[in-house]
Parts: structure tokens; C-alpha cells; sequence
């Protein structure tokens, strides 16, 4: 009997899906692809030194050299308490990298695939889409930022650059010169998008080379033409009693805010690790000391700043530096000017690369992997970051840059249910074909594919913010509020990872285990995972409502 032919809509939904295992029903499919399945041993590429490179390359960014700007400015710190504030929110931020890393590594699955464990199968959905939305926003903003630094670099070789007419309107935010420097960085960014992520380490370690060489260079080229450290690293710091507590408590936070991001997605990369270890030690150390150091340069180059240019204000951003430096003229002042400005965009790059399009790719792979894989989706991320015209939201509201560092308190929430599900509640145990198992009788399925435990500890952990973050975009809001808010991250972290203890305690979940018990990885077969309650093999050991006997019986097995 001939099959009935199919229709074009749907002979055209066959040809643009990805490639993935034959003979999956419709429920695996949006569930599971190649992307999103357990990183098998032959794409675990990253060792100890992979993760160095990578976030020696990532500390080297503008945002770094410019967090101890405000804690000197706005907080009245000197500039020793400031770093040491970078050493301390990087510290912290490199325990958080490291224990949602550990995750990824242990298990070789992402953020998406991570978050079903203690969001559910369908209801990691909402998180998961929350960050690639915000991704893709970064990506248009941090490409915007590139653009600033594709313009030095061609101002270094043509100082006509200048000249160019502008055809944009006064009132649109941008120019026909700032939107050709953008749309250059961003048509440059595209080939790096191509390559799959445990590939694309030979950026980071080209990145880790080139990038801090150049710092260093700037770093001393300086200090010779100041012909000293000059006045910033001099000056006391102008904060006292609970003022100067406070302002050390900001600063600290302020660093940990830009890490929420990465946070939450560090499984993305993690899962690449050969083995658990390799991601653990080489995070824990080289993000604070690599951050702290170009931290420190951006200190003292806008401390040199001060002598070479007295009489203007502390210049904080390294790109105004340089265009006075380009403005003074001579070829060899031109040529310096250029290489930096490369090894700036060459850092915008890696960081859009590593904070905003693998999570957002990997992110949409989750929410229809069906048709998108981590390729696809950085492609659409870098879409979405050229047609948002990111110059309008910079230009149009002097809060919006403060809403997206403010939006960590949402994310921190994310990161306190996650973690207390794995360490806390589950001890280190997950049934990974469970995470890619869409039956009513999975251990991840809970209530209609979500769990309300996590998303009431969710809702909880954002609710202790909310009042100061509506604060910190410009209303007016009780004191405590700001008190609490000073120290965001900290209280949603803690808040929404404690109320998820409580709810699993009086209303447990599946799946649990009562001592420590990582088992790593296994080999994932789709068709031990079905749709059709009593159509399919059972995943391994069943679904026993009892799930601490079946885990008891487990470990005695293993052993």
C-alpha cells in the first residue's frame, strides 16, 4: 500500500530541518538534535589550557578596563579599593563559573538541557528563551561597540574617514560613518559564527595571545609618555564609614553582575571539557587574575591619561584615549593607534562570540530543535543584533545600558534554583535520558512538563530585587530597598535556591539521590525514549515513585 504523498508545506519543513537520528517521533524532536545531545568523546576538545585562553581572551574587553571607573568616580573609592573589589566579584563570580560548570562537564550537556533537570522538560523553556532573548540584545550592543573600534582602526590609516557625508537623519542616532564602522564589524563577525563550538577554542588562544600584548604595549606606552603612574593611583579615596563599605559592597557586585550572564551558560562551554577537572581549576584561577590585571591596566593608562591630557576629566574609555592619541597625528603615534584598535575589535569579537551568540544559538537549539542548531541560531542572534539598530537604544535612554546590567538579578534566580537542584536536592545524580524524555511518567516531566517548585523559588528570588531594581532605572524607592538591591545577585541567588529547598523538601521530586553521586555521562539511545506511554522500552531502571529505594538499589548495583 503506497504511503499517501506529503504536502509541500510539509515536504518543505523536511528540507530546511536539521540533520538528526531517523525514526524520532515529533515530541523527540522538539526535544533532542545534535546540538543539544550529550557532547560525545570524540568533540571533548577542551583542556585546562582551552579554558585559560579562553577567559585570559575574555577578560580583555572595554567593559573590564572600565569596572573600576565608576567605583572611583561614583563610589568615592581609591583606586587600591577598588581592585581589590575586582579581586573579590571575580573571585565569587569564578566559584558560581565553576559550579554550573561543573554540571556541563560532568555530564556533557548545556545550559538548555541543564535547566530541564530542575525547571522540567517544558518549562525550561521560559529560561532558556529569557537569555537568548537578552543574548541577542547584548550581541547588537557589544557589535555596536566593535563598530567603535573598526572606526579607529580605519581614522589610523585614513584620516579623511572623517569626511564621510552623512545620509542618516540628526535625530536617528547614528551616522553614515558610525553605521559603515558597525556594519564592517558586524559582516567580519559572521565567518567566526560557522565554526562549531569545540572549534572555535583557536580563536580564544589566538585572542589570548594578540589581545593582552597589545594591552601591555598600550599599558606602557602610557606610562612613557605621562613619564609616570600619575595622580589617580595618588589620590586617597573620598568614601568613609558605611559610605565606603557600601561603595566596596557595589563594586563587588558590579563585578559579578557582568559574569551573570556566563553564569548561567558556562555548561555551553564546559561540556567540551575532557573531564570535569579541566574546566574547575583553570576557571577558578585565571578569571580573577585576568580580570583584575586588565582592570589594573585600565587604571593606570586613565591615571597616565590624567598628566598627558590635564586639562580634561579622568578619560576612562581606552577608545576616546586613542582617538586624542590618532587626533595628535604621526605615523608611528597612527600605526600604534591601529594595532590596538584591532586587538580591541579582535576582543569585542571573542566576547560576543563567548558571552552572547553560543548561548543564544545553543539557547534556540533548545527552543525549536527541530529546525535550528547552534550554527543556525547564532546566525539569527547575529540578525536580530543588526536589525534591533542597537544605536537607537543606546541613544534614546540613558537607562537602557543600566536595565541590561540590572537584568542579572533574573538571572541570578535562574542560577540559584539550578544549583540547588543539582548539589542540594539531586546530589549530583541525573538521569540524562530523562532530560530528553517527554512522557508523563519521566523524572523530569513533574507537572505537565513543568515544575512549579522552581519557578515558584523563581518568582521568589526576583520579587526581593524587584523594588530596588525598579530603582536603579531612575524611580524613586524606599532605602531598604536600594540596601537589599546593592547586593542583587547575593539575594536572588540565595533567596530562590533556599525557597527551592523548602518546596522540594515538603513536596519532593523524582529522581533524588541520598548521598553524592555524580555518574557522569552515558550513551544516549533514542529509541529507549518515546512519547507513547507503553509503546517503548522503559529507561533503564523504570520510574519508581520511590525514587530514593530505586537510587539506593542503583548505587549497590554499580558497586
Amino acid at each position: 500500500m503506497r504511503k499517501p504523498a506529503k504536502s509541500k508545506v510539509v515536504q518543505f519543513l523536511d528540507k530546511i530541518a536539521v540533520e538528526n537520528e531517523p525514526g524520532l517521533n515529533n515530541t523527540q524532536l522538539m526535544l533532542y538534535n545534535h546540538d543539544l545531545k550529550p557532547v560525545e568523546p570524540e568533540r571533548r576538545q577542551w583542556g585546562p589550557w582551552n579554558f585559560v585562553g579562553f577567559w585570559v581572551a575574555d577578560s580583555f574587553n572595554i567593559n573590564t578596563w572600565m569596572i573600576s571607573s565608576s567605583m572611583i568616580s561614583s563610589n568615592g573609592l581609591s583606586w587600591w579599593q577598588s581592585w581589590i573589589c575586582v579581586w573579590l566579584g571575580y573571585s565569587i563570580a569564578g566559584c558560581f563559573i565553576c559550579a554550573t560548570g561543573r554540571i556541563g562537564a560532568t555530564y556533557h550537556i548545556g545550559f538548555p538541557v541543564v535547566s530541564r533537570s530542575s525547571f522540567g522538560i517544558w518549562g525550561a523553556l521560559w529560561p532558556v528563551f529569557n537569555r537568548a532573548a537578552m543574548a541577542c540584545i547584548w550581541y547588537g550592543v557589544q557589535s555596536w561597540i566593535g563598530g567603535e573600534c573598526v572606526t579607529l582602526m580605519i581614522r589610523a590609516i585614513w584620516s579623511k574617514y572623517d569626511d564621510v557625508p552623512n545620509t542618516f537623519p540628526q535625530n536617528s542616532g547614528t551616522t553614515t560613518k558610525e553605521f559603515i564602522s558597525f556594519f564592517l564589524f558586524w559582516l567580519g563577525s559572521l565567518p567566526a559564527l560557522w565554526f562549531p563550538v569545540h572549534q572555535i577554542r583557536h580563536l580564544f588562544t589566538v585572542k589570548a595571545y594578540f589581545v593582552p600584548t597589545a594591552g601591555f604595549i598600550f599599558f606602557i606606552w602610557a606610562i612613557v609618555r605621562a613619564k609616570g603612574l600619575g595622580p589617580i593611583v595618588h589620590q586617597p579615596g573620598t568614601a568613609r564609614g558605611s559610605e565606603l563599605g557600601w561603595g566596596m559592597v557595589k563594586g563587588i557586585m558590579s563585578a559579578i553582575a557582568n559574569f551573570a550572564t556566563l553564569i548561567v551558560n558556562d555548561p555551553d562551554f564546559a561540556r567540551f571539557a575532557r573531564k570535569p577537572s579541566d574546566a574547575l581549576w583553570s576557571q577558578l584561577f585565571t578569571i580573577p587574575i585576568g580580570f583584575a590585571v586588565t582592570s589594573f591596566i585600565g587604571i593606570i593608562v586613565t591615571s597616565s591619561a590624567k598628566v598627558i591630557y590635564p586639562n580634561d576629566e579622568p578619560i576612562w574609555n581606552p577608545l576616546d584615549l586613542l582617538t586624542k592619541f590618532v587626533n595628535e597625528g604621526g605615523g608611528g603615534q597612527r600605526f600604534g593607534v591601529f594595532i590596538i584598535a584591532m586587538a580591541f575589535t579582535l576582543a569585542q569579537l571573542g566576547t560576543n562570540i563567548a558571552a552572547n551568540s553560543v548561548s543564544a544559538g545553543t539557547d534556540m537549539t533548545a527552543l525549536l530543535p527541530r529546525f535550528i542548531n547552534i550554527r543556525r541560531g547564532g546566525y539569527i542572534c547575529a540578525i536580530v543584533g543588526l536589525v534591533m539598530c542597537p544605536w537607537n537604544l543606546l541613544s534614546s535612554s540613558n537607562s537602557f545600558t543600566t536595565y541590561l546590567s540590572s537584568y542579572s538579578v533574573f538571572l541570578s534566580s535562574i542560577a540559584g534554583v539550578i544549583c540547588c537542584d543539582y548539589y542540594l536536592i539531586r546530589k549530583g545524580y541525573l538521569e540524562v535520558k530523562g532530560l530528553y524524555d517527554g512522557r508523563k511518567t519521566g523524572p523530569y516531566y513533574f507537572t505537565m512538563g513543568i515544575n512549579w517548585r522552581a519557578y515558584a523559588a523563581y518568582v521568589a528570588g526576583i520579587l526581593i530585587n524587584v523594588v530596588g531594581f525598579a530603582g536603579a532605572v531612575g524611580n524613586k524607592v524606599p532605602a531598604a530597598a536600594t540596601y537589599i538591591y546593592n547586593l542583587n545577585f547575593f539575594c536572588g541567588f540565595i533567596v530562590s535556591s533556599g525557597a527551592y529547598y523548602l518546596l522540594c523538601h515538603f513536596f519532593p521530586v523524582l529522581a533524588m539521590s541520598e548521598v553524592w553521586m555524580e555518574i557522569g555521562d552515558e550513551p544516549l539511545d533514542m529509541d529507549g525514549v518515546d512519547d507513547v506511554d507503553g509503546s517503548s522500552q522503559e529507561l533503564e531502571d523504570g520510574y519508581e515513585k520511590d525514587s530514593h529505594v530505586r537510587y539506593r538499589d542503583r548505587r549497590e548495583s554499580l558497586h
